[in-house]
């Protein structure tokens, strides 16, 4: 009679966060990283493992030991990434790339499908996948960039050190949606008094049809050189989208 015992069920797979958890290592250590030794510059597991080697060497005098805060290099056992040991870098398993700045100082967001800086928990628009794409100022790549980011208030992304040369320059909108990426309560109010101060000419005194970026609101609004203002949240972040309505 056949045996009619049902098949066995298949090994339980690793969730992302438990990639490579245990799998990498040696006898000495179980981790998910390399050493580049100094003194003979190759690779190790650790450095019980290269002294281990070179007591071996047939050569008395080739014969050495690793001094362990001489090591400057790191590989991840992962992605086989080599770097420097003080970037304090670390595996991120969602990313599946190595990130540097301090594990503690970053989080991932599973919406954004990137590491953040651990202030931005809780304090950012997120946009799926918004860092797997190019900085829109120097269109450097932003998901392996080492640099930091910042995400505007739209949720797109570029590197901080880009948005803050934008703000050098007086650029306050997204290069990707055209919507500020500031408070401009202040210059608003600034806009207003000097509308208020400032009388157009009798003949220009019309209305224009204008496209809000910051609300994408189309409205009528009376012209003037100094700025269009949005009726709807009075934003002055428009666009004239249409040939003058005279009255």
């Amino acid at each position: 009679m056949e045996d009619s015992a049902s098949p066995a069920s298949p090994p339980p797979t690793k969730s992302r966060q438990d990639f490579g958890k245990l799998d990498f290592g040696c006898d000495h250590y179980r981790r998910r990283c390399k050493i580049r030794a100094p003194c003979c510059d190759q690779i190790f597991p650790c450095r019980h493992c290269h002294n281990e080697a070179a007591s071996s060497l047939s050569n008395p005098n080739d014969r050495h030991e690793l001094v362990r805060q001489d090591v400057k290099q790191v590989v991840c056992s992962v992605c086989n990434t080599e770097q420097q040991i003080s970037k304090q870098q670390f595996h991120c398993n969602e990313c599946g790339i190595c990130r540097v700045g301090g594990r503690d100082n970053f989080f991932h967001c599973q919406k954004c499908g990137s590491c953040y800086a651990v202030e931005l928990r809780d304090n950012h628009l997120c946009v799926e996948n918004s860092m797997k794409n190019h900085c829109p100022v120097c269109y450097e790549y932003l998901f392996d960039s080492v640099k930091g980011t910042s995400i505007m208030k739209c949720g797109h992304t570029m590197h901080l050190d880009c948005f803050i040369e934008m703000q050098r320059q007086t650029q306050y909108r997204c290069p990707i949606c055209s919507k500020t990426v500031g408070d401009m309560n202040n210059i608003w109010r600034l806009l207003n008094e000097d509308i208020e101060a400032t009388a157009m000419p009798e003949e220009y005194q019309y209305e224009v049809s204008i496209l809000c970026n910051d609300c994408n609101t189309t409205s009528n609004t009376p012209f003037h050189i100094f700025g269009l203002k949005c009726s709807n949240c009075n934003s002055y972040n428009t666009r004239r989208i249409s040939a003058a309505a005279h009255r």
